[in-house]
């Protein structure tokens, strides 16, 4: 399932992000963004097996959109846990594409894992039905996703399965996405991957090249696309997203590297302005041991 544009209505406050220096084992003559496949291949597969297997469950379950995020997280879930494991939720709007239907089966086939369709028409419709009529584009489309997740945690539930998510580390960085809506969920086995590494990885392991080499949207309105509603491109924003996060060079470097200035910030920006949605709610501090900030075990404490 694809990401939707940030909630406009949540702001965070400005952190200085460049403060810390270069990573020292940073090899600037080596394409940052470059992935030794097999072995991340073997990693993500064996995340998900692991982490599923921990919880006493075997099954996933996830937003078959059809688009490549989402295909990428299939593949490898199937592989970890065997396709009658792994169950697929096609949820269309009125609007959606046919393609999107139509790759979101041709995955299904071609992995032979388990997958059923669920309209969000009538919930969103309905909801709306009872507001002004000027409702913006954006507040359908986080709706949208929200009633979209709302679907999969309810069929994890008759599934017996964890929800798998499926945004990618340039989505979940810039914050293009829907807080408790695509970004929900139990466990993500490609949020460390940049969009290009996604694409690359994809075509790695097989995914159908028709999957692999559409632009990537949301399908949320007819004719949107993720580069379009962003203004750049993935591969100019990874580029640019791996050397400031993952080698932290400092901004004024980044532009005599050939970035440009408002590009710069920009992105740096979004990723500052976004971090709310990267971390679990503020918690007001009372205690000597508060969630998230001095209590910070991992989820299996105790086993």
């Amino acid at each position: 399932m694809s990401a939707t544009k940030p909630d406009s209505d949540h702001q965070n406050p400005s952190q200085n992000m460049h403060t810390s220096q270069p990573c020292p084992h940073a090899t600037p003559a080596a394409d940052p963004l470059t992935l030794n496949l097999p072995l991340v291949q073997k990693i993500l597969v064996g995340f998900i097996r692991n982490e599923v297997l921990r919880t006493g469950l075997k099954r996933v379950v996830f937003g078959l959109s059809g688009g490549i995020d989402s295909t990428l997280a299939a593949y490898l879930a199937a592989e970890a846990l065997g396709p009658e494991n792994v169950m697929g939720v096609r949820m269309p709007y009125s609007s959606s594409s046919s393609e999107t239907m139509e790759h979101g089966q041709l995955v299904a086939d071609r992995l032979g894992i388990q997958s059923k369709t669920l309209s969000i028409a009538a919930q969103v419709d309905s909801y709306f039905s009872q507001l002004s009529p000027d409702v913006t584009r954006l507040r359908r489309a986080n709706m949208m996703a929200r009633q979209r997740m709302t679907i999969l945690y309810d069929q994890s539930a008759e599934f017996q399965a964890l929800v798998l998510g499926t945004s990618n580390k340039t989505e979940l960085l810039l914050g293009y996405g829907t807080l408790h809506g695509d970004m929900a969920s139990a466990l993500n086995p490609i949020g460390d991957l940049y969009k290009s590494q996604v694409w690359e990885l994809s075509e790695h392991m097989g995914v159908p090249p028709e999957i692999v080499k559409k632009p990537p949207t949301a399908d949320l309105w007819a004719g949107q696309t993720d580069e379009d509603e962003l203004g750049f491109s993935y591969a100019d924003v990874d580029r640019l997203l791996v050397r400031m996060v993952d080698q932290r060079i400092p901004l004024a470097d980044l532009e005599n590297e050939g970035f440009q200035k408002q590009f710069i910030e920009r992105v740096a920006r979004m990723v500052r302005t976004t971090q709310f949605k990267r971390r679990l709610p503020l918690i007001a501090k009372v205690g000597p041991r508060t969630i998230d900030r001095d209590f910070r075990y991992s989820r299996d404490w105790g086993t």
